[in-house]
């Protein structure tokens, strides 16, 4: 997670333009993670007067594949997969525009966000799947 600090007068990047992101300077921080083979980016606004909560966008990039040959190992290959280059670039472009401010405080704040995330997307999995185990 960083937290984006723009100067005035920034001039758009091309990568964030790109997934529709007209006003840079509202970007507060993003957070990265990956399900399966998706990469998904969540970008957080700061919050105006009126809102009550930040808002926030989420982007989906599917993970590019690979196939790779084992050496020397003969005719085995093995499927690997990496970043998406278009999301490579928007994550330079945000890292670029990034000054770095996290205090500890902030840190461990979205660290314990995260966390929770986790623990509830593991949560509905489990449920998920003991659904499927019932009817079975």
């Amino acid at each position: 997670m960083m937290l984006i600090n723009f100067q005035k007068g920034y001039s758009m990047q091309p990568h964030l333009k790109s997934i529709g992101i007209k006003k840079a300077q509202e970007i507060k921080r993003y957070s990265l993670r990956q399900e399966g083979e998706i990469d998904i980016l969540k970008i957080y606004f700061r919050k105006t007067g009126r809102e009550l909560l930040a808002r926030s966008s989420k982007f989906k990039f599917q993970r590019q594949q690979k196939r790779v040959s084992g050496g020397y190992q003969g005719d085995n290959f093995t499927n690997l997969s990496e970043i998406n280059p278009t999301l490579r670039n928007i994550i330079k472009e945000l890292d670029d525009l990034a000054l770095n401010a996290n205090s500890e405080k902030e840190l461990k704040e979205q660290l314990l966000d995260d966390l929770k995330h986790l623990e509830s997307v593991v949560s509905n999995k489990i449920k998920e799947m003991e659904d499927k185990i019932s009817r079975l």
